[in-house]
């Protein structure tokens, strides 16, 4: 049997690996593209904080964009959530994957943390 191994990477940075038995398919994420913007977005948003650091720009104006940042990555997180159940998930439960599923609680719980 053949078994393909699947790594997401959560909102706190935790990076989650599974496995399944071979699906003869693949799984399509339809949001990766913005994903990826949104990512690029945060970098750069992370980028010019640190900047704002090394200038010793007031700590309020820092707390006001790390909290910016903050939602930001709860927004992608959520695309990345439902992206996941809409495809991978739907996917498991077909096939019967309770290791997906399992995978899925633990994320959530840390999702959730």
């Amino acid at each position: 049997m053949v078994v393909e191994e699947h790594t997401h990477v959560l909102a706190d940075g935790t990076v989650v690996t599974h496995t399944h038995g071979a699906h003869g398919h693949q799984h399509s994420h339809t949001q990766t593209k913005a994903v990826l913007n949104r990512m690029a977005r945060l970098i750069g948003h992370l980028e010019s904080i640190k900047q704002m650091i090394a200038d010793g720009r007031d700590c309020s104006d820092v707390l006001i964009q790390l909290s910016a940042v903050d939602s930001a990555i709860k927004g992608v997180s959520r695309i990345i959530l439902k992206d996941h159940l809409e495809h991978c998930i739907v996917d498991a439960v077909r096939e019967n994957d309770k290791e997906a599923l399992d995978q899925l609680n633990k994320a959530i719980d840390r999702f959730l943390k």
